[in-house]
């Protein structure tokens, strides 16, 4: 029962594929502070020697196609064995597979970057230490790490999807000052935190961080 929020997604996203992909086609040209965070993140990628970039939580793809265009060498992971099938149809030349953040199917120190963008959103309080541990792991020294979420204090349960058919999941809003601070707990460095659109209802974050060199 402890993991039933993690079949729950699942379930939801493979439900609701088709229509959380049509949600998001076209997002990153509505949103120029997003692109301009998925520039930074490519470029430390860079700074830091490059190497492989995991799209932790990746859905339909259109972000590890973002990232390939920006010379990143990304790669997708998603739980939803339907998203994953979304991405690979929708962008045969690059590689996506199944696997949960909880427990990321890459070994220790494999990749030069990770990147969870709106995708720990659907994690309670008391997995986020675990999943920002399993980002430390798979990451190598100095490695950046991005993460995007929902700003605010709350929690809101999702029973109907964007196709109209039913659903159960969780989305959770949080402050950047948590985010950080489960960060720093999990080792990390915090490099930067970008608060993006605070006068909507629904504000968005995203904060840059490093695993530790050593």
């Amino acid at each position: 029962m402890a993991d039933n929020w993690l079949n729950e997604t699942r379930d939801s996203y493979d439900t609701d594929g088709a229509g959380y992909a049509e949600k998001v086609q076209g997002l990153l040209d509505e949103h120029p502070h997003l692109r301009a965070s998925l520039t930074v993140f490519a470029e430390s990628v860079g700074g830091a020697g490059g190497g492989p970039v995991a799209d932790v939580g990746c859905g339909p793809g259109y972000i590890t196609r973002h990232l390939q265009d920006l010379g990143v060498d990304a790669f997708g992971i998603d739980l939803s064995p339907e998203m994953i099938a979304i991405a690979r149809r929708d962008h045969p030349d690059l590689g996506f597979e199944v696997g949960s953040m909880t427990d990321l199917p890459l070994l220790d120190r494999s990749v030069g970057g990770v990147l969870a963008f709106w995708s720990v959103i659907h994690i309670p309080d008391v997995a986020v230490p675990g999943v920002f541990g399993e980002f430390r792991r798979v990451l190598r020294p100095g490695g950046p790490l991005l993460v995007g979420f929902h700003v605010g204090d709350e929690t809101r349960h999702s029973t109907i999807g964007y196709t109209g058919r039913p659903i159960s999941v969780d989305s959770h809003r949080r402050r950047p000052e948590q985010v950080s601070r489960w960060l720093r707990e999990a080792g990390f460095t915090i490099d930067a935190e970008l608060l993006i659109r605070p006068d909507e209802e629904i504000p968005g974050a995203v904060v840059f961080a490093r695993a530790p060199q050593a």
